[in-house]
């Protein structure tokens, strides 16, 4: 079976999804690379339990700062693991089980060497998602998560310092394969952390490059607002 890597950068997550993500991690990855933006909670301890764990930390937290930099060496560290392929995951992400099983699949196919998927963001509860306006993962569309390693191309990254993808330029633009299997996203799960994420997002953007103000807004929606269809977990075929 090729050999896959996850990468992906944490900080303090030890009170939020981490051990799931790991725990889940473990069943389908070779390796997890893992670039610790300097938690000053015990997320790197939760890491080092893991045996197939590569942990590299750093003292100052530049992800606000400078998430492109910091992506460029959460790449160079993934690149030395020496993977065939790449997944780009975060801490609160976790891929549902049918899509587990099709990993083996996906690593051994030659089609395409890059893997898509539908991200959905669970809202106020683990089990429900957002549908409204971009929030839609239908609309929203896919995105890339997976890669097969080809160390010819280019790991330039956007020159952004905010929103600046998971993966370099030119994998992006690799023809990829639309997995059915979704992407669950435990991020906006918990409201009581939403208004400072919204805080910080406009203070990163304050011109809306990136978003527009009307996605930002809608953050914090009053619940009459806000459409959800509840998770359910596909059964096998």
């Amino acid at each position: 079976m090729p050999k896959l890597t996850a990468m992906m950068i944490v900080r303090n997550e030890a009170e939020r999804y981490l051990q799931g993500c790991l725990d889940s991690l473990v069943k389908y990855t070779d390796s997890i690379v893992v670039l610790d933006d300097a938690s000053e909670d015990n997320t790197p301890e939760i890491c080092l339990t893991y045996h197939n764990v590569k942990l590299f930390r750093h003292r100052e937290s530049t992800f606000l700062d400078n998430e492109a930099q910091l992506r460029h060496k959460l790449w160079h560290y993934t690149q030395n693991d020496r993977p065939e392929w790449i997944l780009a995951i975060d801490a609160d992400e976790f891929l549902e089980e049918e899509g587990i099983k099709e990993i083996p699949y996906l690593l051994k196919q030659k089609h395409f060497n890059a893997v898509s998927f539908r991200l959905f963001d669970c809202w106020e509860r683990e089990d429900y998602y957002r549908t409204d306006g971009l929030w839609n993962p239908w609309l929203r569309g896919f995105s890339i998560y997976m890669v097969r390693y080809l160390p010819q191309l280019s790991s330039a990254w956007p020159s952004l310092k905010f929103h600046c993808g998971r993966f370099p330029v030119a994998y992006r633009q690799l023809p990829h394969y639309e997995s059915s299997s979704r992407i669950k996203h435990l991020g906006w799960a918990n409201t009581v952390y939403n208004r400072a994420k919204y805080e910080r997002a406009l203070l990163q953007d304050p011109a809306c490059q990136y978003m527009s103000k009307e996605h930002y807004d809608s953050i914090l929606w009053p619940p009459e607002k806000v459409k959800l269809e509840k998770w359910i977990e596909r059964s096998s075929i």
